[in-house]
């Protein structure tokens, strides 16, 4: 079973963190990290790539923090993931087998669990917070649609 780096799940988690529990300003860093019981020296580098990659809007000053930088419906977890991940990242492998067989099948099976990540945004995630009576720490803001 393909089973999600931790890396990859704890950014997921900060980032519906923020799109569930948003409000007017920004989310602080250490508060994410609260929240997820993790030091925020390991949280913080997963957030800065978030920013580079469009997901996050970082936000500086004493009421700093992070937002994300698109409406949730245009947030994908296949944004998240791939802002952390890449398929360069897989080893070459040491012998023909790795290189030729093994390599190509685990790149192609990266691939199609991007492609099921794309299906999913956080609107969706949101919502299934909201129709498992999850409470917001922080009062929600609007979400346009246009």
């Amino acid at each position: 079973m393909l089973v999600p780096s931790k890396k990859i799940f704890y950014a997921l988690e900060a980032v519906l963190y923020i799109a569930y529990n948003g409000k007017e300003q920004a989310v602080a860093g250490g508060e994410l990290a609260d929240a997820q019981k993790l030091p925020p020296r390991y949280l913080e580098p997963m957030l800065q790539k978030l920013v580079r990659a469009g997901v996050l809007r970082g936000v500086r000053g004493p009421q700093g923090g992070y937002m994300l930088a698109r409406e949730r419906r245009r947030i994908t977890l296949a944004d998240i993931s791939a802002a952390l991940v890449d398929s360069k990242d897989l080893p070459e492998g040491a012998t023909a087998l790795g290189k030729n067989v093994l390599r190509p099948n685990a790149k192609r099976l990266m691939e199609q669990w991007q492609s099921q990540l794309a299906n999913l945004n956080l609107y969706q995630l949101c919502d299934d917070a909201v129709k498992a009576g999850i409470v917001p720490t922080h009062a929600p803001t609007h979400d346009f649609i246009i």
